[in-house]
């Protein structure tokens, strides 16, 4: 694999060959060649072309000399800048030596060369250095002391890159095609399937809850780190964001002309529109083959210049082709390049095929899809579906998590409630949105208050409040984390409200547990134990959960759970929460609706 990596550098193994040593030590003598030697040029062209050279390097270094440690990406794109040098040597690289001209630089650290295979790469007087034909070749691990001394260093399977924009495959510009879409009666829309990330998996409930609750810590702490990531801080809030996007639902998309089907991961709390593409360099499992746009048509990459680039946490540019990157942590990323092609949405005769939908074609990912080829963004930027489609509105009735039947996604003119079946529920309720500045892709609620048992809990509402100098705390509602996340002193409430109504003796909580808030079951024998109901209250809206969608019971303890967790930094609430639930995501009118409602049956 390390013969794929383009920007890795060749480890200089010791040779047998006897090294020159002046009386001194260690040495040898080389002639430098200036960079416009031999090449035509007169005299003033030569003193022009040198001067302009300079001027490039000064401003580089005095735009380096501002950026700080911290911001990483910004030292990583201006280095090479500054490293524009005037002299060539000649120097031997790997066993047996193959050699090649390159630059001294008095004013940079990295040595580099081109490699084969080289799927971007710029004109050289000399043949690509091949690794695979190196014995002497090494590629590095992450835990090297060497990848540690890299301006903003990635890391794919334990192995380290430099920058995301070498590593991208030479995709070919094709023209847009022009598809009819399907349009119900009253507009642009589609009805869509999704499926749980762990259906049809084998796992027991126990771990289907385990796992979906690990995802959700996982995604909690994300958001967390998200919040006080600040807008110049563009390659934290770009490694953060993916991970935030683990999500549990999965929609069949088909991409291309003409559509080849992909399940993805849809998700409300991020933006980008990505799977994987041929040839992939460094690719993650996934249960179909990966896109290849060179078999499509209708497949173009964007330039840098285009507003979907400028869209992007933290764009790259080679070539003036776009090229995205995003990181999911310390263990999974993905880097590609930012395309348009025509989607397919939709089953049966609801089916639509929309042309020019900007996505991210990934050549280099690592972590894991979940059982997904990709990700569909249902947030709030510029990026996601809703905004790309200019339908602004969708809806989504989410299964009981433990039933087996698929859930429903409506979209555009089919996302209503009014055919919603609420024979034995209430009316339809609706809260506003409101806008987080530091988090403007998620879709934030304000919430009031809860109650247990009839009993408003006597909750401070600045617990719920979003904090104005930093952006964090606040409420999101959120498909893609399962249970519900309560800012740590409504969660203390809650808890303390449970344990005074349910009467029954706690189960002491350890770190392994899924949840915090347990009690023994079964309870003691002719105990009657009633269970207390509980509402969330949002801004015009009062969210009455039925008991199934608080209270669980934990195969792995046999406790009963309160399924909720606590959250050091603002809330979520959950998927788990809304099962059984059509919910209605209103951007025209920047409203969140809902009405209980027998999912399986929509």
């Amino acid at each position: 694999m390390a013969a794929f990596l383009l920007v890795l550098l060749p480890v200089l193994a010791s040779m047998d060959i006897a090294a020159a040593h002046s009386s001194g030590g260690f040495g040898f003598k080389a002639t430098l060649t200036h960079v416009d030697a031999n090449t035509g040029y007169t005299k003033a062209q030569l003193l022009s072309r040198a001067v302009a050279r300079s001027r490039a390097r000064v401003a580089a270094l005095q735009s380096l000399a501002t950026a700080t440690a911290a911001d990483a990406i910004t030292a990583a794109r201006i280095l090479p800048r500054f490293s524009e040098g005037e002299y060539l040597m000649d120097v031997g690289i790997g066993t047996p030596p193959r050699y090649f001209s390159a630059m001294i630089d008095t004013g940079s650290d990295l040595i580099w060369t081109q490699c084969a295979p080289c799927l971007l790469c710029v004109e050289q007087p000399t043949p690509y250095f091949e690794p695979a034909k190196s014995p002497s070749y090494a590629s590095l691990p992450c835990s090297s002391a060497m990848c540690d001394a890299l301006y903003s260093p990635l890391c794919f399977q334990n192995v380290m890159a430099s920058m995301a924009a070498f590593l991208l495959v030479l995709l070919p510009v094709l023209a847009s095609m022009d598809i009819a879409a399907a349009h119900s009666s009253g507009g642009f829309g589609f009805k869509a399937t999704l499926t749980h990330v762990d259906a049809n998996t084998g796992y027991t409930k126990a771990q289907l809850l385990s796992r979906a609750v690990a995802r959700s810590r996982a995604r909690v702490a994300a958001l967390q780190s998200l919040a006080t990531a600040t807008a110049a801080d563009a390659i934290t809030a770009a490694r953060i964001l993916p991970r935030f996007s683990e999500g549990e639902y999965l929609m069949d998309v088909g991409i291309g002309t003409p559509p080849r089907y992909f399940s993805a991961m849809i998700d409300t709390g991020s933006d980008l529109i990505w799977t994987q593409c041929a040839p992939c360099l460094l690719c993650v499992e996934q249960p179909t083959p990966y896109f290849e746009p060179a078999k499509s048509p209708s497949y173009a990459s964007l330039p840098c210049s285009s507003a979907m680039c400028d869209a992007l946490y933290s764009p790259l540019c080679f070539q003036n082709v776009c090229v995205y990157q995003a990181f999911y942590g310390d263990s999974a990323s993905s880097a590609g390049v930012l395309a348009n092609e025509t989607f397919t949405f939709g089953t049966n005769s609801t089916r639509v095929a929309v042309p020019r939908v900007t996505f991210g074609c990934g050549n280099m990912n690592a972590g894991t899809l979940f059982n997904g080829s990709g990700m569909v963004g249902f947030g709030r930027g510029p990026l996601s579906l809703v905004s790309q489609l200019g339908s602004p509105r969708f809806s989504y009735c989410l299964t009981s998590f433990m039933s087996p039947a698929t859930s429903r996604l409506y979209f555009g003119a089919y996302a209503t409630l009014n055919s919603t079946n609420t024979s034995s529920s209430g009316p339809v309720q609706s809260t506003p949105f409101i806008v987080n500045p530091s988090l403007p892709t998620m879709y934030f609620l304000n919430m009031t208050g809860i109650s247990v048992a009839g009993d408003l809990l006597p909750i401070d509402p600045s617990v719920f409040a979003i904090n104005e100098d930093d952006g964090t705390g606040g409420v999101i509602i959120d498909s893609g984390s399962t249970v519900t996340f309560l800012a740590q002193p409504a969660y203390a409430m809650v808890q303390e409200a449970f344990v005074a109504w349910v009467g029954l003796p706690r189960a002491n909580a350890t770190p392994s547990d899924t949840f915090d808030t347990c009690f023994k079951w079964p309870p003691p024998p002719r105990r009657m134990v009633t269970l207390p109901e509980m509402v969330l209250h949002f801004d015009g809206a009062d969210m009455e959960l039925p008991l199934e969608n608080y209270m669980v019971m934990d195969g792995g303890t046999g406790n009963l759970c309160l399924a909720m967790l606590p959250s050091d930094d603002g809330s979520i609430i959950g998927s788990f929460q809304h099962q059984n639930f059509h919910v209605l995501y209103d951007l025209e009118n920047s409203l969140l609706s809902f009405v209980p409602a027998p999912c399986n049956l929509s």
